[in-house]
């Protein structure tokens, strides 16, 4: 449906409801005031007519009371009247027989006649006794044909506003939709990126002001697309310079990256070598302590070679007689002097003590050679530079190891206590962990000094990772030195003692592993550093932790 078609019904059905609803209103109040005007004067009549006829009544003057019904009847409306005594009879009577020689029946309101005669009555009192009453009937018909003339007026004056209005409707959605359907053919030809249009104004009202909007828009319009076509332009000419620039930038930038990751690979390198260096130099520090280590079991292993070389001698001195014993005819006198000379040797050397010492030398050597191996193995261990790739290890195991390695260095100054509980297995270089406990455990010996103490050595898991804590009772660090422990170079030892860069490296590798280091001290009561590493299943971390704490 067209918009001129919609803003016709549409006035058209608001006019029409809105002229339906003031007819019905119209007619309503007519119908009840009419209605209720005939009530007041049928009942205004009865009662006067009763009061004018009392007298008659009371005193029988029947010549009168035809009279009065006489003159009542001269109004055209009245069809009939009647007068009744308290019994009921009539006394006088006028008016239409046929309303008459009906039974009477009153209406109570006008609009319930369906006769067209509104039967009223009133009664005829005198000292609040009933003596008789006056029936009237008033006709109806003037006043439905007056109703009913003024309902047809109202509805032919309704038609013809109807009509009116739908015809004023109709040339005004005319003259709207013509407008309309130019703005529209403008806004398809502007769709399809023609704008060399113009929208013609013949009025001033509302829609020549759209009007003119539109002319001014498509104005704008032609106006921004001569600038976008020139933006366009220079746009295509910056991008080809910028794509010559984008390269040769981006040629930089692969010259940078390249020669940024030669940096990075010898930076790595160097840290490694450090590593190395550092390890290598804890290692020559002790190494007096290991070569003690392994000298004491080599010099027993070699005592007891030699006795084991001596017996070995003598038993080959036994098996020569027992050779020539067996070369020997069996009671010949030879015979008789090789047993004699065998059992004087037996007798002389003691082979019952050779047995027993044999084999307890034997043990000894034995465990001399394994504890050889196990500072070797350790060694090997320790020493070995690790290439960053991480495997399942037991910490535990580690500290053994770094324990074999700083035995010598500890155990003339101190006292190592070991509180070393399971622990699941984590993700680590060994290598690098070794590093760091003999760095902590070497600074520990030395806080101690050489008047003797106690350094502690405690593990346990606590949630998704475990705690290494190695304590000492030492002199304790102060507490100006303890926010700058992990810097590089940074050492309180005299000079030419320590390089300081154990616990930065300590500091550097627990951080590779996603963990963290800690350090507690307290002057003259000892320092205890807790390293915390996450288990092998735990979320990698992204830092590392470094904290100090005077306790």
């Amino acid at each position: 449906m067209s918009l001129r078609w919609k803003t016709i019904l549409g006035i058209a059905l608001i006019e029409g409801l809105l002229l339906l609803v003031l007819v019905y209103t119209a007619l309503s109040y007519l119908r009840s005031s009419n209605y209720e005007g005939l009530l007041k004067r049928a009942q205004t009549t009865a009662s006067l007519f009763a009061t004018t006829t009392k007298d008659a009544v009371l005193s029988y003057d029947l010549a009168s009371l035809d009279t009065f019904v006489s003159e009542l009847m001269t109004n055209p409306d009245i069809q009939y009247a009647r007068i009744l005594d308290g019994e009921g009879e009539v006394f006088a009577s006028a008016g239409d027989g046929a309303l008459l020689s009906r039974s009477f029946q009153a209406d109570l309101l006008p609009a319930h006649v369906d006769d067209g005669v509104f039967d009223i009555q009133a009664d005829i009192v005198e000292g609040g006794e009933v003596y008789g009453r006056v029936q009237i009937g008033i006709s109806t018909r003037s006043l439905e044909k007056a109703i009913a003339d003024t309902q047809n007026w109202s509805i032919t004056i309704a038609s013809v506003e109807m009509g009116l209005v739908a015809l004023f409707s109709f040339v005004l959605g005319t003259y709207l939709t013509g407008q309309l359907a130019t703005l529209r053919i403008a806004a398809k030809r502007v769709e399809q990126n023609i704008l060399d249009i113009e929208v013609p104004v013949r009025s001033r009202d509302e829609v020549a002001e759209v009007g003119k909007a539109f002319n001014s828009m498509i104005e704008r319009l032609r106006s921004t697309q001569d600038k976008r076509d020139q933006y366009e332009l220079e746009l295509k000419e910056l991008n080809q310079s910028l794509e010559d620039r984008v390269e040769r930038r981006t040629k930089a930038l692969m010259k940078s990256n390249s020669e940024l990751k030669a940096a990075n690979r010898q930076i790595q390198n160097t840290q490694a070598q450090l590593l190395q260096s550092e390890k290598m130099a804890s290692l020559g520090q002790m190494a007096a302590g290991v070569a003690h280590e392994i000298n004491n079991p080599v010099g027993f292993v070699m005592s007891n070679l030699n006795s084991l070389n001596t017996y070995l001698e003598r038993y080959q001195t036994l098996e020569t007689h027992y050779s020539r014993l067996l070369e020997c005819e069996p009671g010949s006198t030879e015979w008789n002097q090789q047993q004699q000379t065998l059992q004087a040797y037996l007798a002389a050397e003691d082979f019952d003590f050779i047995r027993e010492d044999m084999n307890e030398l034997m043990s000894d050597s034995l465990e001399g050679a394994r504890r050889i191996r196990d500072i070797v193995q350790g060694l090997k261990e320790f020493s070995h530079l690790d290439q960053g790739e991480q495997q399942e290890a037991d910490v535990n195991q580690c500290l053994e190891t770094t324990l074999k390695i700083v035995n010598n260095e500890l155990k003339y100054s101190c006292t190592i206590k070991k509180d070393l509980n399971p622990l699941p297995l984590i993700r680590c270089c060994p290598g690098q962990l070794n590093q760091v406990f003999m760095n902590l455990l070497v600074n520990a010996g030395q806080a101690v000094g050489e008047e003797g103490g106690v350094i502690g050595i405690r593990t346990k898991a606590s949630g998704q990772s475990i705690e290494i804590r190695i304590s000492d009772d030492g002199k304790g660090i102060e507490a100006k030195h303890l926010d700058r422990l992990f810097d590089p170079f940074f050492t309180t030892k005299p000079v030419g003692e320590g390089t300081g860069l154990g616990l930065a490296i300590s500091y550097g590798i627990i951080k590779d592993h996603n963990g963290s280091i800690e350090v507690k001290s307290k002057t003259g009561v000892g320092t205890c550093f807790i390293v915390r590493l996450p288990c092998a299943e735990a979320p990698v971390q992204q830092t590392a932790e470094a904290v100090t704490k005077p306790d």
